[in-house]
């Protein structure tokens, strides 16, 4: 009995050692913790950071390092792959500290959480098609970097959010004639028509402008609703007058829509 009260003892220590989990930051500094949190993200071990940072905001909220800490988490999770936490913790940033000197970044940084993750709109290496991808990525960097370029036109992040504004809505652009053309050659030419006019009407200095016309008056003209067939057309012409699309039928019987 003895014996068996000895190896209970030993087995209930045991469990209170090993149920224990020492916290390896104990009694570190802000300063501390920040140069951890640092060096953690210069090493890729940015899960480890992003524990350190949230340690250092939860411990020293008021601390000169606390704000600086809630952007460094936006930046761990972007760079580890978690966009939805990178955009939540950008999100709280701007909620908690709206005239921060350094919230241009934060909106900066949100635009290019959602930009990378849907970059490529334009012809990313994947076998998906273009119809079935959700471009909500490629809208919420757009409104970002809008945001950001409206409240803060002279930051420094603004040029570069300026141009990546300008591929967004070629790539938006592109992806709705992409539908549009999808629904031609299923024979839904209503649903081209307006998917292409939508294109015109929202993006009408992007590229894809070209053949979103030109889908238009395909699917009008196999509608029957030639009013608007020539409509477009006149558009398409006095917008692009040596539209490559003209040549695939100014010589053949049939008008120049009817090819595709």
């Amino acid at each position: 009995m003895r014996s068996l009260a000895v190896i209970l003892a030993l087995l209930l220590a045991g469990c209170g050692i090993f149920g224990e989990t020492k916290d390896e930051t104990a009694g570190w500094s802000a300063n501390r913790l920040y140069a951890e949190a640092k060096e953690a993200m210069a090493d890729g071990a940015y899960d480890k950071a992003v524990k350190y940072f949230e340690t250092l905001e939860a411990r020293y909220p008021y601390g000169r390092y606390a704000q600086q800490a809630q952007i460094e988490i936006a930046y761990a999770y972007y760079k580890s792959g978690d966009a939805a936490s990178a955009i939540a913790a950008a999100d709280r940033f701007i909620r908690l500290h709206p005239n921060h000197p350094n919230v241009d970044y934060v909106y900066y940084l949100k635009g290019i959480v959602n930009f990378n993750e849907d970059l490529g709109l334009l012809g990313h290496v994947s076998g998906q098609d273009m119809t079935e991808r959700d471009p909500k990525a490629a809208r919420d960097s757009f409104d970002a970097f809008k945001e950001l370029v409206a409240k803060f036109p002279s930051s420094k992040y603004t040029p570069d959010a300026v141009q990546r504004m300008e591929y967004l809505v070629n790539a938006l652009a592109s992806h709705e004639v992409h539908v549009a053309r999808y629904y031609y050659n299923r024979g839904a030419f209503v649903a081209a028509a307006n998917r292409a006019q939508y294109t015109v009407k929202t993006y009408p200095q992007a590229p894809a402008l070209e053949e979103a016309l030109f889908i238009m008056v395909k699917a009008y003209d196999r509608l029957g609703l030639n009013d608007l067939r020539d409509d477009a057309e006149r558009v398409m012409r006095r917008n692009f007058p040596n539209s490559e699309y003209y040549a695939r039928g100014l010589n053949k019987k049939e008008p120049w829509w009817k090819l595709w």
